[in-house]
C-alpha cells in the first residue's frame, strides 16, 4: 500500500458529506474529473472500496464509514496547521474591525477596548453598531474579527466568551396608558397602543423581529437611546435594556408592564468570533485580555440592575422577533 496525499483525502471527505461527486467538486471548487480520479486512486493505494456507487447517491461502504471517521482527525489537525501557518504570515495587524451590538452597554463596552487599543497604537480601530442580527451578518460575511453581541450558543463556527446577561423589560411612560399599571396586563389590551421597536441593520439576512405584537401599530427607529426617548415621550412602549433604564424607573419615570403575559426576558451578551478564520497576534491579544477582563466587565454591567424586578420566568407567547 503506497501512501495517499491530503488531496486525495480531501476529495473522498467532500464526496462523503455532499454524497456526490460533482457536489463534492462544486464545494471544494475542483472539476468532476479530479474528484473521481482522486477518490478512486485512494482506494486503489489502500486496497479499500470506500464508496457504493450503485445508488442514486454515493454511499459509503463499512470500510468506508470506518475510515472516513478516523480521517477526521487528521483533516482537522492539517485545518489547524494553515490555520496557525496564516497567523504566523500576518505579523501585526494595522487593523482590527469590531462590531458591538445594541444591547451592549456603550460605558462598559468602550472602556473595555479603549484599554486594551490604548496599549497598541499602531492598530487601527474600526468600530461599528449594528442591531438584531447586523452583528452576525458582518461576522459571517468576513466583515468582523469579533462581535459583542448574543449569540446562538449552539453554532459551532463560533468561539465565544460569556460577558454578562442582559435583561429586557417592557415598560410605559407614567400616563401613557389610559388604566392603571399592573402587571397583569394582557397582550390585548396592548394592541391599541404604538409599539416602539429596533429595526434590525441586517442588509441580506431575513430581519428578525423579537418582541413585536401582532396587530399593534409600530414605529421603528435605529437604536436603544432612540427607543428610550420615544417611550419617554410618551410616544410608545416597548422593551428596553434594564442597564438603560433603572434610574427612570427608580425615579418612576418608567413604569415596567413586566408580568405574567409581558415576562421580558434575558439575554446573555458575549464576546464572539468564528472559529474557521485565522486570527493574527493583535487579535490574539485583544481575545486574552478580555477573558480576563470579563469578570470585572460583568460585575460593573449587572450593579447597574435596577434590584426591585422580579427576574422574567418564560418567553412572551405574543412574541416574535424584533425588539
Amino acid at each position: 500500500m503506497s501512501d495517499f496525499t491530503l488531496h486525495e483525502l480531501r476529495c473522498f471527505n467532500a464526496v462523503a458529506r455532499e454524497g456526490s461527486f460533482q457536489a463534492a467538486a462544486d464545494k471544494l471548487h475542483r472539476t468532476h474529473p479530479t474528484v473521481f480520479a482522486a477518490v478512486r486512486k485512494l482506494e486503489r493505494q489502500l486496497g479499500l472500496r470506500l464508496l457504493d456507487r450503485s445508488g442514486y447517491r454515493v454511499a459509503l461502504t463499512e470500510a468506508g464509514r470506518s475510515f472516513h471517521s478516523a480521517a477526521q482527525g487528521l483533516l482537522r489537525e492539517q485545518q489547524g496547521l494553515n490555520t496557525h501557518a496564516a497567523q504566523l504570515a500576518m505579523g501585526q495587524e494595522s487593523e482590527l474591525r469590531i462590531v458591538i451590538g445594541d444591547l451592549c452597554p456603550l460605558t462598559a463596552t468602550l472602556g473595555l477596548l479603549r484599554r486594551f487599543f490604548s496599549a497598541c497604537p499602531g492598530t487601527r480601530l474600526h468600530l461599528h453598531f449594528e442591531a438584531i442580527s447586523g452583528p452576525w451578518e458582518r461576522l459571517f460575511d468576513g466583515e468582523a474579527d469579533l462581535i459583542l453581541h448574543h449569540i446562538d450558543a449552539s453554532d459551532h463556527r463560533l468561539e465565544f466568551i460569556e460577558l454578562f446577561d442582559v435583561r429586557l423589560i417592557p415598560v410605559v411612560a407614567p400616563g401613557f396608558l389610559p388604566f392603571r399599571v399592573t402587571r397583569s396586563i394582557k397582550p390585548e389590551q396592548m394592541r391599541d397602543f404604538c409599539q416602539c421597536i429596533i429595526r434590525d441593520t441586517a442588509r441580506h439576512t431575513p430581519a428578525r423581529d423579537y418582541f413585536v405584537l401582532e396587530g399593534a401599530q409600530q414605529w421603528t427607529v435605529a437604536d436603544q437611546l432612540m427607543k428610550k426617548e420615544i417611550i419617554l415621550q410618551g410616544m410608545g412602549w416597548g422593551h428596553m435594556p434594564a442597564f438603560l433604564i433603572s434610574q427612570e424607573l427608580r425615579e418612576k419615570r418608567l413604569l415596567s408592564i413586566a408580568g405574567r403575559h409581558f415576562p421580558g426576558s434575558t439575554q446573555s451578551i458575549v464576546a464572539a468570533r468564528r472559529r474557521d478564520v485565522p486570527h493574527g497576534p493583535i487579535a490574539h491579544r485583544l481575545w486574552q485580555f478580555i477573558e480576563e477582563q470579563a469578570p470585572a466587565v460583568g460585575r460593573s454591567v449587572q450593579s447597574a440592575r435596577p434590584v426591585s424586578l422580579r427576574r422574567p420566568r418564560a418567553a412572551a407567547p405574543s412574541a416574535r422577533r424584533r425588539r
